[in-house]
């Protein structure tokens, strides 16, 4: 039986002419993404306490920006910690793809934390220029806030490595929000150094308000990622990754790959694709192909994922770049393999208007007759 471009199912695949592989994150996974926003919680809460006790000492303006975001620090992390027990639920008949994508909704709520909190660091600045005071007991001021930004730093370097590594959109912005706290930490740590080496009080101020500019940018960049994430945004690194797993699959069969979509939700990854395979094929064929095809792939690229090949059929539209041997329809001689790019890999089917001009040509021919 010659394949048909018809859909290809396989073990009851919840949309026809889908082939599915998925892999699902097992339970120490889960436990660890959890691990890991526990720590950070607990060392937040630590920290502000730190932060908050040093303003006490010192009544600095800085410090107290410094405090404050580091409040939005705590919440944050307590939002991303519930978020990362939710979006490890299995896909179920309400949410089919999953529930990922609340690591972005999560993400962009610490964003706009990170903003709000920026906002009113500017403020208190403002206030403070106008009618502010020299801060005290510096020595131990800036004690507690080397103490405070060292850990932060590890923190949030550490955050950020996990969260990237394990594709965790929710820990990856929580790093990079412990990040931001580090740099503004620096920032009081320069405004306090001056103030005690000239005298001049107003330096206080003045470091609390670069640090509020530098947590604008740093509460909009995360906003905007996780924008990205909820809107379905190409994914360069995800596509890339994917197309380099199927150019080195090209052959012996699977011909071509066209109408590549891959999106990420949360740390989950969705990749459905149309792969071009011999006409003459059987469904049964084309069917195990796919089917090992993406399970290939969803090896290579590591993660979780959920993948969907679609089978088409060549057409005799790609002989020329196909290596299949016993071959009775061939309508050109085989010439080389070609690499697979990513634009192409993403394009729709180049020889799918051709055919549909052809076919509007015959139809015109029948009218005419």
């Amino acid at each position: 039986m010659a394949l048909s471009k018809i859909p290809t199912p396989v073990r009851r695949a919840p949309r026809a002419g889908m082939i599915r592989a998925v892999a699902t994150a097992t339970h120490a996974r889960e436990r660890g993404h959890l691990a890991v926003m526990v720590v950070s919680l607990a060392v937040a809460v630590a920290l502000l306490a730190v932060k908050f006790w040093a303003w006490a000492c010192t009544g600095s303006q800085a410090i107290f920006s410094d405090a404050l975001e580091s409040v939005v620090n705590v919440a944050a992390s307590a939002v991303a910690l519930g978020t990362l027990a939710y979006a490890g639920r299995p896909a179920d008949r309400d949410h089919p793809f999953g529930h990922g994508k609340v690591e972005f909704f999560a993400a962009a709520f610490e964003g706009g934390l990170v903003f709000c909190a920026a906002l009113a660091i500017l403020w208190q600045a403002a206030l403070a220029f106008r009618g502010g005071t020299a801060p005290t007991q510096l020595d131990l001021g800036l004690l507690l806030t080397i103490a405070a930004g060292t850990a932060n730093g590890a923190l949030g370097w550490w955050l950020l490595r996990y969260g990237r590594r394990h594709r965790s959109a929710a820990i990856e912005a929580d790093g990079l929000h412990v990040l931001s706290d580090f740099w503004t930490s620096l920032g009081v740590v320069v405004g306090l150094l001056l103030v005690r080496t000239t005298g001049l009080w107003w330096f206080d101020p003045l470091a609390a308000a670069l640090m509020g500019v530098l947590l604008l940018v740093t509460g909009f960049g995360i906003v905007r990622r996780a924008a990205g994430g909820l809107l379905d945004e190409e994914d360069p690194d995800l596509l890339r990754r994917v197309v380099e797993q199927l150019g080195r699959r090209v052959r012996g069969g699977i011909i071509r790959i066209h109408h590549l979509r891959a999106i990420r939700s949360g740390r989950f990854h969705h990749v459905s694709a149309h792969v071009v395979v011999p006409e003459f094929w059987t469904v049964q064929r084309a069917h195990d192909a796919a089917e090992q095809l993406a399970a290939e792939v969803l090896r290579g690229i590591t993660g979780e994922a959920d993948i969907d090949f679609h089978t088409d059929p060549c057409e005799r539209a790609w002989c020329r770049s196909c290596d299949v041997d016993a071959c009775s329809v061939r309508a050109h001689a085989f010439v080389q393999l070609e690499p697979l790019t990513v634009d192409e890999a993403v394009a729709p089917d180049p020889h799918a208007h051709a055919r549909q001009m052809g076919g509007s040509a015959m139809a015109a021919g029948v009218d005419r007759k």
